[in-house]
Parts: structure tokens; C-alpha cells; sequence
């Protein structure tokens, strides 16, 4: 006895029921859907801290208290070491020492040149008066040129102090910058966070000797915001200006082990060359990494978005097939015979892939039961049709 099997088609280009069993070669079908389509790069990528600081001594000295634990995070002003200040803080008192001495010896330079001015003036009225008493026969010549060679004398005496003078505020400006210098070094002392971070491995402990400009004491890392590199092929690089040129670019990154979680960063770099050893071009995604997820030195997966194609056609990956001639799907016809369509294919999403050229919307292809099938050959669908995938995607 004949079983009959009842299957409805609404779809449009979707085959008649089939009616017996047997009717034709058995088949599972699905109707060509549309949906936006991301246009993604993926590739792995690399986290890289946003900033990485050594943190170095800048005088030599006993390092006398460390006031953190490895691994804490800072903020920018914290301190975090002190190096013996004893010996800075004596050459500070020296420095001021040898200030107040050089601005005594300028007092007295200004002093002594106030006091031979003052001589000068009144040796020049004398000589002034002695000429005017030899124009009136009063005192001999003789008399008139001692007063004169006694101005001149008085006259090189106060140039000597005035020269005294800018000797002794030289000294003063050279004691001021070694005070200055006494207190750089000082400050030294006290070496403070630069930025906002995460301490690492402390090199040096308390209570050893340090060195000026050798010592690296430890490293302070920012990871907030934080960045990933990555590399893309330079055939992509056309498609990544231009789109980049519209507006910003999405990054998405998942950790390489797998899961569902997700950071979206921007990208905010794109070398300025291209790699001839590997033929890829160096691109870099800034992240905010509110929830730290994302670590320095971490492989993640990487997705660079370019853009949506809004509305592309779509079909299950297993339904399409190779041939000779290049890929194709069997597309089942009103009088459920197949014919055998090539089709050109483009991104895959998911469980689907892009039809490009080749189908329409709404068609039934055949996804199961294609080894027996050929062109002309008549089918039956098992288990009714399913419907296509027509959704929106979801911008990031």
C-alpha cells in the first residue's frame, strides 16, 4: 500500500507537493534567504600594553623603603621608592651655604662701587675747580694736572668695581644653579608613578645600592585603554583605506581559547609600509578594557568590520557543491525536477555563505541528497522545506 505524504510550499520557486513515496530522490531543501552581511578580516592578533615604563634610578644611593607589592596597580603621583636622601640633603646645605656667601661678596662689590662713585664725583668737581683756579693765575699747573691724574686714578678704581661687581653676580648665578641642581638631585630621591598602571617583577629590593641611570628597578604597564596588533594581507589594504576613509572602523576580539566574551575597540593605526618578508601590513585597534579582559602579551582572535552589504542572498554552506566548472547548487523547479546553477559565492557567515551571482530570492536548493542527483532528475522533499535565513545583522 502507497504512503502519502502531504508537503506545502509557499515560498516562491518552491516545488509541488510530492504525493507518493518513492516519487523521486529523496532530498532536503531550503529557500535562498537574504540578510545584511559584515564585510570582516580575521585574523589573530596580540595585546599590547597602551604604555610600558621602567622605572630607573637617576642618582646613586641605598634604596631605603619600596612602598608597593608587585602586581599593585598605581595611580600617576603615587610613590614608589626612596634612595638614601642624607648625602643630597648636605650638598643642598652646601650649595645654600656657598649662595649666601657669593650674595654677601656682591652686597659688599655693590658697596665698595657706591662708595668710589661717590669719591669719583667729588675728585671731578676738585679737578673741574683746580682748572678754572689756573685760568685765574691762582695755582700753579703743576697743581692742576696732580687733581687730574688723581681723577683718573679714582676713575679706574670704580671701573675695577664695577667689574668686581658682575664678577660677584656671576658667582651669585652660579650658586643659584647649583642650589637648583642640589634640589634636582634631591628630588630624585623619590621616584614616583609616571602614569596610571599595574606594577611588575620588583628587580631590586629594599636596602640595596642603586645606580644613576643603570639600575631598572621594575616596569609599570597601562592596560586601560590597551591595544591589540595585528596583522592583515596586503591585498586588503585598498579595501582598508577606503572604508576607513568614511569613518571609523570596528575591532572585535575574543580570546583565542574560545568563549563568548567580547571586546569592540576602534582601529586607530595603520603602518605606514607594507612588510615585503611576510606581505602583510601592521594594523593596531585601540581598546578600553573597562573589565581587563584583555592582557598584555594575550593572542586573541581578531575581527576588523570594513563595512554591512546590506540584503545579500544567502544559503547554506552544503549547498553548494564543486564541479569541474566551478561551483554550483541544484535548484529545485515547479515540476520538481532540478537543474544544475552555477553561482559565485562570497564571504561565509556563520552556517551560511554569500551568493553573489546566480540565484534568486526565494528559490529552493537542494541542501542533502545531492550524490544521486543530476539535472532533470525528479525529487522528493523530506520533512517539508526550510526557510531561509533573512535577518538583519547586528551592527557592533
Amino acid at each position: 500500500m502507497a504512503a502519502l505524504v502531504c508537503a506545502g510550499c509557499t515560498s516562491r520557486g518552491s516545488p509541488p507537493p510530492v504525493s507518493k513515496k518513492g516519487d523521486g530522490v529523496p532530498v532536503a531543501v531550503a529557500a535562498v534567504g537574504q540578510r545584511d552581511v559584515p564585510l570582516d578580516i580575521q585574523v589573530i592578533g596580540n595585546v599590547e600594553a597602551y604604555t610600558t615604563i621602567t622605572a630607573r634610578a637617576q642618582v646613586t644611593g641605598q634604596l631605603t623603603h619600596v612602598y608597593f607589592k608587585e602586581g599593585e596597580d598605581v595611580k600617576k603621583g603615587d610613590l614608589l621608592f626612596t634612595v638614601d636622601t642624607r648625602p643630597f640633603e648636605a650638598a643642598l646645605n652646601l650649595a645654600d651655604a656657598n649662595l649666601a656667601k657669593d650674595e654677601a661678596q656682591l652686597g659688599l662689590a655693590q658697596a665698595n662701587v657706591s662708595r668710589d662713585m661717590a669719591q669719583e664725583r667729588y675728585v671731578q668737581s676738585q679737578a673741574t675747580r683746580f682748572a678754572q683756579l689756573f685760568q685765574e693765575g691762582i695755582i700753579s699747573k703743576d697743581q692742576v694736572e696732580q687733581q687730574r691724574a688723581s681723577a683718573e686714578a679714582v676713575a679706574q678704581v670704580v671701573n675695577a668695581a664695577r667689574a668686581a661687581v658682575k664678577s660677584a653676580e656671576a658667582a651669585v648665578t652660579a650658586g643659584r644653579a647649583a642650589v637648583a641642581n642640589a634640589k634636582v638631585q634631591l628630588s630624585y630621591t623619590t621616584i614616583r608613578s609616571p602614569i596610571d598602571g599595574r606594577t611588575g617583577n620588583l628587580a631590586v629590593k629594599e636596602g640595596n645600592l642603586v645606580t644613576a641611570n643603570a639600575s631598572d628597578l621594575m616596569t609599570i604597564t597601562q592596560v586601560q585603554p590597551i591595544y591589540v596588533t595585528f596583522s592583515a594581507p596586503e591585498s586588503h589594504l585598498a579595501a582598508i583605506k577606503q572604508y576607513l576613509a568614511l569613518g571609523r572602523l570596528p575591532v572585535m576580539v575574543t580570546p583565542q581559547e574560545g568563549g563568548a566574551t567580547q571586546d569592540t575597540g576602534e582601529l586607530t593605526f595603520v603602518d605606514n609600509s607594507v612588510d615585503p618578508a611576510t606581505g602583510t601590513i601592521k594594523l593596531k585597534g585601540t581598546f578600553v578594557n573597562t573589565e581587563r579582559r584583555l592582557w598584555p602579551g594575550q593572542f586573541v582572535r581578531v575581527t576588523l568590520r570594513l563595512t554591512t552589504q546590506p540584503n545579500a542572498l544567502v544559503v547554506p554552506n552544503q549547498a553548494v557543491q564543486a564541479g569541474q566548472d566551478g561551483q554550483f547548487v541544484y535548484v529545485v523547479k515547479q515540476d520538481r525536477t532540478v537543474e544544475s546553477r552555477p553561482v559565485v559565492t562570497g564571504s561565509r557567515i556563520e552556517q551560511d555563505l554569500v551568493i553573489l551571482r546566480g540565484l534568486q530570492l526565494g528559490e529552493s536548493i537542494v541542501t542533502e541528497g545531492h550524490l544521486r542527483l543530476a539535472p532533470g532528475l525528479r525529487v522528493a522533499v523530506r520533512g517539508g522545506e526550510k526557510g531561509g535565513r533573512s535577518k538583519k545583522a547586528t551592527s557592533p
